[in-house]
């Protein structure tokens, strides 16, 4: 009888679930994906413009070119502004003939190269969203098993932002096939290598097992859940070039199954297996692998061992796709690469701040905003405690700005912009910038909205170069100090009445001095600009304000020593 890998952990006196968990380290090794995502995009927190809080599932290329047009007229492209993104309802219901997404054949109808090149003339870069499960959040077409077609197709459109949904989501198998052969032929050749079970060597819970019914069957078990792995050595390859790759697998009835094969500690190649109907049980997935010429060597494991492995794997999947596809357009064009900043809209289910610096430049760590004070708050309590994950390059996202949305007040605009700023968030507007505009085409500059979100000293604040998030360093539930550290040894500080009542609030500049995150030099005079009253004033070390309700005061602090 063929025993199972619980049956054979259990004869040998072992909890399948504890020895699986110990043999993770063994194996996680191999995973890649460790280094930290860098594609030279966010080295400050991404700022622009997206469709959907203002527009949701109401938009068409006329819109987009509207809001590229005022956002020019406004200027707000001179304070950074410079992403127009389209989020979901772009797309058409069907890909195109070469299975290649397409734009709205009625609201985008021109096309969305076309619609990129028109926002490109306001000297504004595009951006552009889908999402990694099987349809978009408004059941249209998405990006899973199409992650190359789909990065390639933005790269040649000239698409440089990226926000990738997590509507329905289909989870990686944490399960892993059992081997009995992997087999290596040349394209179009029958000659091919065959390399046994017994060939490998087996790492963590991986082992050989017999199935007695089936004369010299041996097939490799223990690969699932990141808990084991088999390693096939000296693999001879006569040149450099692409092979298939054959596994012979023994196939599990009705469960889905998931392996990857790193070639020479490189590249990785994804097999997702679907579970049997039924007998017989032997089954063979093939892929397309890359071998040197010369002595060549295979890993074969499943490294996922939970939601959280399977939601980073797929984001550091399209991660690699989208700067692969930009390099690869450049090569071929022979024009400058425009590489793709990459928002990872996770939702912060499966703790993207965790591993979403492998995968993207910025990740949601809550879902959805609404311009509500409530939802504002809540998110900022989620997200102010991850400052440990945030810098250049890669930053805790709590979502698009609501500023000018809704029912909130000027106060709490001004709120929650400045806590955006503090949190070093990418600041992405989601107003009708076209209410900035006169009926005559100019700009009402006495727009209250316009004036929160084109405060320079606020955004310098967000865009300071340290790329530092604030830390709460004082709360009593109600009320909450907020400290930032910027260039030049200065820090900025954020007093927050959470209530709707005005509050006293007080802060020692010298105890924030000795603060071990801080660079600010000690003294006993200090120059404290307000950011939003636009005033300075010399401080000693004891500052007070009453803060009204849904309110903050926003300073920014420098040693006169």
């Amino acid at each position: 009888m063929s025993k199972s890998l619980k049956t054979v952990l259990k004869e040998k006196n072992l909890c399948p679930v504890c020895h699986i968990k110990k043999a993770m380290a063994s194996t996680k090794i191999h995973v890649d994906g460790a280094d930290r995502f860098n594609n030279g995009t966010a080295l400050t927190p991404p700022m622009g413009w997206a469709s959907w809080n203002a527009f949701r599932n109401n938009i068409n290329e006329d819109i987009i070119k509207e809001m590229a047009a005022a956002m020019k007229a406004a200027h707000l492209d001179e304070l950074g502004y410079i992403y127009v993104n389209v989020d979901d309802c772009w797309m058409s219901s069907v890909r195109d003939e070469n299975g290649r997404l397409q734009g709205d054949l009625g609201t985008f109808p021109s096309g969305i190269k076309a619609l990129v090149e028109a926002v490109n003339s306001y000297g504004l870069k595009m951006g552009i969203y889908t999402s990694n499960g099987t349809f978009t959040c408004e059941d249209l077409p998405s990006s899973l098993y199409h992650e190359r077609t789909d990065a390639e197709t933005f790269a040649e459109w000239g698409v440089e932002y990226f926000k990738y949904d997590f509507c329905h989501n289909e989870p990686i198998p944490t399960g892993a096939p059992e081997i009995e052969k992997v087999l290596i032929s040349r394209k179009g050749e029958k000659e091919f290598i065959t390399l046994l079970a017994e060939d490998a060597e087996l790492r963590g819970d991986a082992m050989l097992l017999h199935d007695e019914k089936i004369m010299h069957s041996k097939y490799i078990a223990g690969l699932s859940n990141g808990a084991g792995c088999a390693i096939f050595y000296d693999i001879d390859s006569p040149e450099d070039g692409e092979f298939i790759l054959t596994l012979g697998i023994r196939k599990a009835v009705k469960k889905d199954q998931y392996c990857e094969i790193i070639v020479n500690g490189k590249e990785t190649y994804s097999l997702r297996i679907p579970g049997a109907k039924g007998l017989p049980r032997a089954g063979r997935n093939q892929t397309t692998v890359f071998l040197k010429k010369g002595k060549n060597t295979l890993l074969i494991h499943n490294p996922i061992a939970s939601r959280m492995d399977s939601a980073a794997r797929q984001y550091q999947n399209m991660g690699k796709e989208l700067m692969r596809a930009t390099k690869k357009v450049s090569q071929e064009t022979g024009k400058p690469e425009k590489p793709i900043c990459f928002s990872i809209c996770e939702w912060g289910w499966n703790r993207p701040w965790k591993w979403g610096h492998t995968a993207g430049n910025l990740w949601r760590t809550t879902p959805d905003i609404i311009p509500k004070w409530h939802s504002i708050i809540g998110i900022y309590e989620a997200t102010v405690r991850l400052y440990d994950y945030a810098g250049p390059g890669n930053w805790n996202d709590p979502d698009m700005l609501e500023v000018g949305n809704g029912d909130l007040t000027d106060n709490e605009n001004i709120a929650h912009f400045s806590l955006w700023c503090m949190l070093a968030a990418p600041l992405i507007l989601g107003n009708d910038i076209r209410k900035f505009l006169k009926e005559d085409g100019t700009v009402d500059f006495n727009n209250k909205v316009l004036k929160i979100i084109s405060n320079k000293k606020a955004i310098a604040i967000n865009q300071d170069k340290l790329g530092i998030q604030c830390r709460r360093v004082k709360t009593n539930g109600l009320t909450d100090v907020l400290v930032k550290p910027l260039e030049n040894r200065e820090i900025a500080v954020c007093l927050l009445n959470k209530t709707n009542s005005p509050k006293d609030i007080s802060f020692n500049i010298k105890d924030l001095t000795r603060l071990n995150f801080v660079n600010l030099p000690e003294s006993d005079r200090y120059a404290v600009c307000d950011i939003w009253d636009n005033t300075t004033f010399v401080a000693g070390n004891e500052i007070s304000q009453q803060v009204g309700g849904h309110s903050v005061k926003l300073y920014k602090i420098q040693s006169m020593e």
